[in-house]
């Protein structure tokens, strides 16, 4: 409580107060290592920080604040209109955090004028009122991490000029999101199943600034002009505030593929029993197909119905099929057009298990056996029926 009642105060502070920042002030930009111990925050943070010691400011400007409160937050966030905002944090307690929880801190000195400084302060006093500091919030378009370059750009224009020549890779957003994953293979597993065909799209070097680590690789290459008209680096200096300490793999013993084929030497004994018992294991595909169905439910209804831009076009809807939960209702009555959409089914699963490595969109590996499994399923349903 006194944490927030802190960053209640400075926000109240930033929003009123007309402050001329001292010739000693320095504003910099914060790189926040990531922490595996949730799925948020395997990314890392970004935040700019501004010191100005003659006036007593020290405070981090973090664009990853969100209120769990505000009316329909959950229902807002169900809909992709997640409302994040900008927070006004005392920088000391700020670092603190993140050193608690071993996360690297590196902060880039910007190499500003002391008018240039007064600009971008100002900008961020402005951004920090309450009528100003909310955002629709974007997984890659407008983030924590976007929000700093874009800043940039807002206050100084073709001043600052961010160059893209470091960046020697040509990924996907879905790549670059992957690079973050290594021990979170659940968390990859739900990201691949929820986001669709634009998450596939190469990014563009000023776009990999969606990670907070490309965002510090971006300054360390940008430059800003200075009044004589050249232009010169736009970091002048980098401070690593605290590095992390290595720590043991953090990634689950437990790997979905793992599960996956479980499941699936599971099912071909079930479809086994079923063959030589010339009888349908019909509550394992209620399970089965309702499961599905209600997934692929989820996957047409963030596609077509929300402001998740990156959930549509979902190919996963080639094997979690909405029809799906229409006939695991289906299974327990007697209708003749359930055996043909089982076999539609199989041929359907067949080619996407044999086309699955060059379809436009990235499908997670571990769901192979799964989506074996349905077919399985379908096959033997088509026979007996």
């Amino acid at each position: 409580m006194r944490y927030i009642f802190a960053i209640l105060i400075l926000n109240a502070f930033a929003a009123s107060a007309q402050i001329r920042l001292s010739p000693q002030a320095e504003i910099s930009v914060l790189t926040l290592g990531p922490w595996q111990g949730q799925l948020y925050t395997a990314f890392g943070h970004s935040a700019f920080r501004v010191h100005d010691p003659v006036n007593g400011i020290d405070a981090a400007y973090n664009y990853g604040v969100f209120d769990y409160d505000r009316p329909n937050f959950y229902l807002n966030f169900a809909r992709g209109y997640n409302v994040y905002m900008l927070g006004v944090m005392d920088y000391p307690r700020f670092e603190y955090s993140y050193i608690y929880y071993n996360r690297y801190i590196h902060e880039q000195v910007l190499n500003l004028t002391p008018n240039q400084k007064q600009r971008l302060f100002d900008f961020l006093t402005w951004n920090a009122k309450p009528e100003n500091r909310d955002y629709f919030y974007d997984y890659f378009f407008d983030n924590c991490a976007t929000k700093i370059p874009e800043v940039m750009l807002e206050v100084f224009g073709d001043s600052v000029v961010f160059h893209d020549d470091h960046i020697k890779t040509e990924y996907s957003f879905r790549e670059l999101t992957d690079l973050y994953l290594q021990q979170q293979p659940w968390g990859d597993l739900g990201i691949d199943i929820g986001l669709g065909l634009p998450t596939d799209r190469k990014a563009t070097p000023y776009e990999y600034m969606f990670l907070p680590d490309f965002v510090e690789a971006g300054f360390a290459n940008a430059e800003v002009l200075r009044p004589n008209g050249k232009y010169e680096p736009l970091v002048r200096e980098t401070n690593i505030i605290y590095e992390s300490v290595p720590e043991p793999d953090a990634s689950s013993a437990i790997h979905p593929l793992m599960v996956f084929t479980v499941f699936l030497l599971i099912t071909l004994v079930i479809s086994y029993r079923d063959q030589r018992q010339q009888k349908l294991s019909r509550r394992f595909d209620t399970v089965l197909f309702g499961v599905c169905g209600l997934l692929g439910l989820l996957l047409f209804l963030l596609w077509t119905s929300t402001n998740h831009q990156a959930a549509a076009k979902n190919l996963n809807l080639l094997w979690a099929l909405p029809t799906h939960l229409v006939v695991a209702i289906a299974l327990w009555r007697k209708r003749k057009w359930v055996r043909q959409y089982f076999l539609v089914v199989a041929v359907l699963t067949l080619l996407l298990l044999l086309f699955w490595f060059v379809l436009p969109q990235k499908l997670h590996y571990s769901l192979i056996p799964f989506v074996a499994a349905i077919g399985v399923r379908s096959w033997v349903n088509y026979r007996l029926r």
